[in-house]
C-alpha cells in the first residue's frame, strides 16, 4: 500500500531502518505485519542506549522520511519512558530503551509476523 509521500511502504521501512542505523541503533528489527495484523504493514523495532541517542534515532528517521514527502501522523511516548512511537500509517517505528525493549517484548507478542531485517 501506499499512503502519503511518495515511497512504496517497504521503500518506507527500509528508509527507516538506515535511519536508525545512521545513528547507531541497537538490534534493529523489520516486521512484515500483513498477515498478522490490519492496521500497519511492517513495525519496525530499535533501542538506543541513552535518552539523547533515542532522541536522536527518531528525529532522523522523521528527518529522512519528511524529505521523502512522507507524513509522521503521530508520535506517542518519550524518551523518559523508555519507549517512542512512531506512526507512519503502514509502517509504525519502535524505539526503545534496552530494559524497557526487554519488558514489553514486541517481537515475542507479535511472533507470528515474517522478521524481514535484523541488524544487531
Amino acid at each position: 500500500m501506499r499512503r502519503g509521500g511518495s515511497l512504496e511502504t517497504i521503500e518506507l521501512a527500509r528508509k527507516a531502518i538506515e535511519a536508525a542505523s545512521d545513528k547507531q541503533a541497537i538490534d534493529v528489527v523489520m516486521l512484515d505485519m500483513r498477515e498478522v495484523c490490519n492496521f500497519a504493514d511492517y513495525f519496525v523495532i530499535c533501542s538506543g542506549d541513552t535518552k539523547r541517542q533515542m532522541e536522536a534515532i527518531c528525529d532522523e528517521i522523521h528527518g529522512v522520511l519528511e524529505k521523502e514527502g512522507i507524513t509522521l501522523r503521530r508520535r506517542e511516548g518519550a524518551t523518559g519512558s523508555g519507549w517512542i512511537l512512531m506512526d507512519f500509517g503502514d509502517v509504525i517505528i519502535h524505539v526503545f530503551a534496552p530494559r524497557d525493549r526487554e519488558y514489553y517484548q514486541l517481537e515475542r507478542l507479535w511472533s507470528k509476523a515474517t522478521p524481514l531485517v535484523r541488524i544487531q
